[in-house]
């Protein structure tokens, strides 16, 4: 019988993982931060020696706690359009090795957007088979169903993620049209933005609770709202977003909003804009 401390460090050889898994299935780090809490508090409540495969075990746990988050947080969600932006990865662009090792290794933030739209069922199965490699088997007794239909729920996420999902862009080219959009919003130059951006753009803003949050699509739509992407009095620093390329404004050491534009065939085809104070306020080290 396997005593707590013995326990503890098996554990901690999985966390990395774990975290990777909720965080994925949640798009949130304090709620993937709290699935991983309580999978440690079902295992050190468990009996271990029963446990052949502890990896296998955990990943069960850790997923089923994510289902019924994201259960539950179907059930709670009131308005289909409401804009809620998943928690970014955020570091500086001229990060260590390490981080950027780390950074490449991040699902982009658009994909967690698409994520958000499938069903409970759909993101666990497509999560834990295409991103983590997991039996169907397994994910079936997850999910409350047969391998089969386990193996339907992830194909059915997976052409709707192959659809929805844009390719990622090089970094060299996400930057140029990164900075040619700022350039020309900051001019004001209507026509400018228009050739930056895919005539079907789409601009997410995530304002948190108290602010307000936009959902705008089209060309034309978003470069009109220009204007309010100017930063003045405003400073701005490059950093990488879920490994892609954006913009962290801020002013006094205080970020005030994350841009992140996702590039396709050198236009850019969706804008997530992260302005929830309490969320920002976590990245005031980027720019200290």
């Amino acid at each position: 019988m396997p005593t707590q401390e013995d326990l503890a460090h098996e554990f901690e050889d999985h966390r990395e993982r774990l975290r990777g898994v909720a965080y994925r299935m949640l798009g949130s780090t304090a709620e993937a931060d709290d699935a991983v809490q309580e999978t440690w508090l079902r295992l050190s409540r468990s009996d271990a020696s029963e446990v052949r495969n502890l990896g296998a075990w955990l990943t069960t746990v850790v997923g089923r706690i994510c289902l019924d988050l994201l259960r539950s947080r179907t059930a709670r969600r009131e308005d289909p359009l409401d804009v809620r932006l998943p928690d970014p990865v955020v570091t500086r662009l001229d990060a260590d090795p390490e981080s950027a090792a780390e950074q490449a290794d991040q699902v982009t933030l658009a994909l967690l957007v698409v994520l958000d739209r499938l069903g409970p069922r759909e993101r666990t199965a497509f999560v834990l088979h295409d991103l983590f490699g997991v039996p169907f088997e397994q994910i079936g007794q997850i999910v409350g169903a047969s391998a089969a239909t386990a193996t339907q729920l992830a194909s059915r996420a997976r052409r709707r993620v192959r659809v929805a999902a844009p390719p990622v862009a090089d970094r060299a080219t996400q930057r140029r049209v990164l900075d040619a959009f700022s350039d020309a919003a900051q001019r004001g130059d209507f026509e400018a933005l228009l050739e930056i951006l895919d005539p079907d753009a789409t601009l997410r803003a995530d304002g948190g609770p108290a602010g307000p949050s936009v959902l705008v699509r089209g060309a034309a739509e978003i470069a009109a709202r220009a204007s309010s992407f100017r930063r003045a009095g405003l400073d701005q620093v490059h950093v990488l977003v879920n490994g892609a390329v954006g913009l962290l404004a801020h002013r006094d050491g205080r970020p005030v909003s994350l841009f992140t534009p996702v590039v396709r065939d050198g236009r850019i085809v969706e804008i997530d804009i992260l302005a929830d104070p309490q969320r920002l306020a976590r990245l005031a080290r980027l720019v200290s």
